[in-house]
């Protein structure tokens, strides 16, 4: 099974608040490891995030994280989220246009 190491990213410049967008999706015959989530506010005001996982169930690994005006947050500081094939990541923004999200993942397939 080869490994390999991507970054998937959200622009987030044209997005409705509170509306989901889907970040990433983990392909058939795919295991995916998620290493990092950098989530950045391009706005001048304070923004509350969530990101939630969809597969079997849904569920959220963040809910209403505040990121101050113009700065980023690294979710996953060392841990690690395992994704199967068909399941999603999504992010929302409680203001439209505000959030820029990079994924940094490492598929086996």
């Amino acid at each position: 099974m080869p490994n390999t190491f991507k970054n998937k990213i959200k622009n987030g410049s044209n997005t409705s608040a509170n509306a989901f967008a889907t970040v990433y999706t983990c392909p058939a015959n795919t295991t995916t490891v998620v290493l990092s989530i950098n989530l950045c506010n391009t706005t001048s005001s304070q923004i509350n995030v969530k990101i939630k996982l969809i597969g079997d169930e849904s569920g959220f690994l963040g809910f209403n994280i505040p990121i101050p005006a113009e700065s980023a947050f690294e979710f996953m500081a060392g841990n690690k989220t395992i994704m199967e094939a068909g399941h999603v990541l999504q992010v929302s923004s409680n203001s439209a246009n505000s959030l820029d999200t990079i994924m940094g993942i490492m598929e086996q397939t």
